[in-house]
């Protein structure tokens, strides 16, 4: 198999990834071999391949948007069949026994694995994943299409239920990259109001298309206080910014896995029960629900695709702020 292997994290202008054949993959007890397809480029690929995301271990293959089809299955598992065309995600493994487990928040499990991270990703031509941990996907999505769902969508899906957000409430999107592309068709379906802060004037541009009621840079303020926000850009100033932006009561939710910072900020943006969470991974719960759901919208993605070889353009271009809407690898 090919695969795109992380050995030592830096800048993407020493291109850290490296093409590799490897053995081919083999299922363990209750995994199965996914033929890659197609696997989505994310930000948190960017942070582990430059070291911004510490290395859980290394080498380590990225990725975890993963489109494909199941080749083999090991023993123990009948909830999948080789040709059976399946998603995988960035929850890799949780324990079930601990106490956020049994509270139904594996998200936050103790001992939880991730694809990309723990575990080889998609950047690949095979991977293997826990077979409970693979996902049937609608036939309205082709592979590429299908990708960006698998991360963007669902973590920003967890957003959006984070924030309380009603239908007919105003809700601020700040950043509007991939996951932003996809919360807005779910805001837009739930009869929010969305604005939308982002310094692209292209997608400030996309934002219009997808029904934002109004577009800015990040340091303007919207026309009418905000019930909710999600920033995105991993960014500590922005969230400030959102916090700005929000009414007395108004929640703002940090969809990142790394902030550079919070900088300092008077108590008067936080009183009157204004708060902020972050949004921490997600559960298997969610992506069942976002896939039924993107299925119904239809939530369409915008993508732009590399083949493998240039996983490491994909992510300078995602650096530098270059692509619009999703990178997608296709294998």
């Amino acid at each position: 198999m090919r695969a795109m292997i992380l050995e030592q994290p830096g800048p993407m202008s020493g291109q850290p990834l490296s093409l590799r054949d490897l053995p081919p993959p083999r299922p363990g007890p209750g995994e199965v071999v996914v033929d890659v397809a197609a696997c989505g480029v994310c930000r948190t690929d960017l942070q582990l391949c430059e070291g911004d995301l510490g290395a859980h271990r290394l080498p380590v293959v990225p990725g975890h948007q993963i489109v494909g089809r199941v080749t083999a299955v090991g023993d123990g598992v009948a909830e999948r069949e080789p040709g059976q065309r399946v998603g995988v995600t960035w929850l890799a493994d949780a324990c079930g026994d601990c106490r956020f487990c049994d509270s139904g928040r594996e998200n936050l499990c103790e001992s939880a694995q991730f694809t990309g991270w723990d575990r080889d990703g998609g950047y690949a031509s095979h991977t293997v994943a826990r077979a409970d941990c693979t996902f049937p996907l609608p036939d309205g999505f082709d592979d590429l299409a299908a990708a960006p769902l698998l991360c963007g969508g669902v973590i920003g899906y967890r957003s959006l239920c984070v924030t309380g957000i009603e239908p007919g409430a105003r809700l601020g999107l700040y950043g509007f990259g991939a996951s932003a592309t996809c919360v807005i068709q779910v805001a837009r379906h739930w009869d929010c109001e969305v604005y939308v802060a982002t310094r692209s004037e292209e997608d400030q541009e996309r934002a219009r298309r997808l029904g934002a009621a109004w577009t800015g840079s990040y340091d303007e303020t919207p026309p009418r206080p905000l019930d909710a926000a999600i920033t995105f850009a991993p960014v500590g100033s922005v969230v400030v910014q959102a916090l700005k932006a929000v009414d007395r009561g108004g929640l703002v939710a940090i969809n990142a896995i790394h902030l550079d910072r919070v900088p300092e900020f008077p108590y008067e943006l936080l009183w009157r029960e204004r708060s902020l969470k972050s949004v921490a991974n997600v559960t298997r719960r969610d992506v069942r629900e976002f896939l039924r759901l993107a299925a119904e919208i239809p939530v369409r993605t915008e993508c732009e695709l590399f083949p493998l070889e240039q996983a490491n353009e994909a992510l300078a271009r995602l650096a530098d702020g270059r692509i619009s809407g999703a990178a997608v690898l296709t294998v």
